[in-house]
């Protein structure tokens, strides 16, 4: 067997997602995918909303996505490092999937050194400046006692309140991603060009923008946000030397954003 060198990066399938049959043929893409990988793959990072709702009980955890989570499971079992960040749809994620499946759970950003390489790794939400609205929510989310209130809510009725926030979400509606809103206000980059000013990094690489998009900053920095699995299915992997952004559909491929900005 080959030896497995690469890291893959993912993030925005929206596991869940209303209507249910085009979710699940999703899932059932990305499983495809994950089989495809899994000969070559050392470790994948799933940087956050993976599933549309999540939330989990002591004793309940969320039906589905059977199929994901076995390809997860076999993948961990053979020896691939599975790193999963929460992100704003699935924050309630707790200690299911680390001990089911034996990944490893991350709620903020993390730096990574890989190869020699540095890395800033994130869902990429409520970052820097701006945003205030959406971070004043995520405070409610991610609030112990708001957790532990919503805890307390019989399973039926919490999951009825999360399909229905589905249904309504702009996602469901088919409405995804704003166009790239330019390089002062696109804040994934703002904040990475304010963070290198005293800390380098080679790589940022996030989700959350559904927009996928290669931004260079100068001649050695590069923000890689990582699209979505609704519309875009990209995807980035690390082959030790450099990171690439791909779609698995060829015609994604050629709307992938790629440029190069001042530093």
């Amino acid at each position: 067997m080959a030896e497995r060198t690469k890291i893959f990066f993912i993030s925005d399938a929206h596991l869940g997602l209303y209507p249910a049959n085009r979710s699940f043929e999703r899932e059932k893409m990305l499983v495809q995918w994950l089989d495809s990988i899994k000969g070559e793959a050392s470790e994948i990072y799933l940087l956050g909303d993976i599933f549309d709702f999540w939330h989990e009980y002591r004793k309940v955890a969320p039906r589905g996505f059977t199929r994901f989570l076995g390809k997860l499971a076999e993948m961990s079992d053979s020896g691939t490092k599975i790193h999963f960040f929460t992100g704003n749809h699935d924050v309630w994620v707790y200690d299911y999937l680390p001990s089911e499946i034996g990944l490893t759970l991350y709620r903020e950003p993390i730096v990574r050194d890989l190869d020699g390489v540095r890395f800033f790794i994130g869902h990429g939400d409520g970052l820097g400046r701006g945003d205030n609205g959406y971070k004043i929510l995520k405070a409610v989310f991610t609030n112990p006692v708001l957790q532990w209130l919503f805890s307390l809510i019989h399973p039926n009725l919490s999951f009825a309140f999360g399909h229905r926030w589905s249904r309504s979400s702009r996602f469901a509606k088919g409405i995804i991603a704003e166009p790239y809103r330019g390089d002062e206000r696109e804040w994934q980059v703002a904040f990475a060009r304010e963070t290198i000013k005293s800390r380098p990094f080679d790589y940022f690489i996030f989700g959350h923008r559904h927009l996928a998009f290669d931004i260079r900053i100068g001649e050695k920095t590069r923000v890689i946000n990582l699209g979505d699995w609704i519309t875009n299915f990209t995807y980035a992997v690390w082959d030790n030397k450099t990171l690439e952004l791909h779609s698995i559909l060829p015609e994604k491929e050629k709307g992938i954003l790629r440029k190069t900005i001042q530093g």
